[in-house]
């Protein structure tokens, strides 16, 4: 369940980057290098994020702290946005979190999340 949400936030993350770019050609800008900075900032957190879903379905450790962190950032900008009464945005941010920060800590997400690099097989 947690890779799932967390890999949908990554394909979240990646749509805005690539609407970034299309945003990019098809608009005029005010300043190319934010614009730039912003296209390969989306990209990269997609990228990581993605990677942090993949190996929490392999059950990684490290994976559970970076998550975590992930999800208090998404509550960071949930409660701005149900405060200033955008209400659906604010639901559709903070849900997702609030589950994923409270299967990160149940006991079967724990013993799964037990393996570390030194673990994985590769022959």
């Amino acid at each position: 369940m947690i890779a799932v949400v967390v890999g949908l936030e990554a394909l979240a993350i990646a749509a805005m980057g690539v609407g970034s770019i299309i945003s990019a050609f098809t608009t005029p800008m005010y300043s190319a290098a934010s614009g730039v900075f912003l296209i390969v900032l989306l990209l990269a957190l997609a990228a990581g994020l993605a990677a942090v879903a993949f190996n929490a379905f392999k059950g990684m450790r490290w994976t559970r702290s970076a998550a975590f962190v992930w999800q208090l950032l998404m509550v960071a900008l949930a409660v701005p946005a149900l405060l200033e009464g955008n209400t659906l945005l604010g639901l559709a941010l903070l849900l997702p979190a609030v589950a994923v920060a409270y299967f990160l800590f149940t006991p079967k997400v724990v013993e799964f999340s037990q393996r570390t690099g030194a673990q994985n097989n590769v022959m």
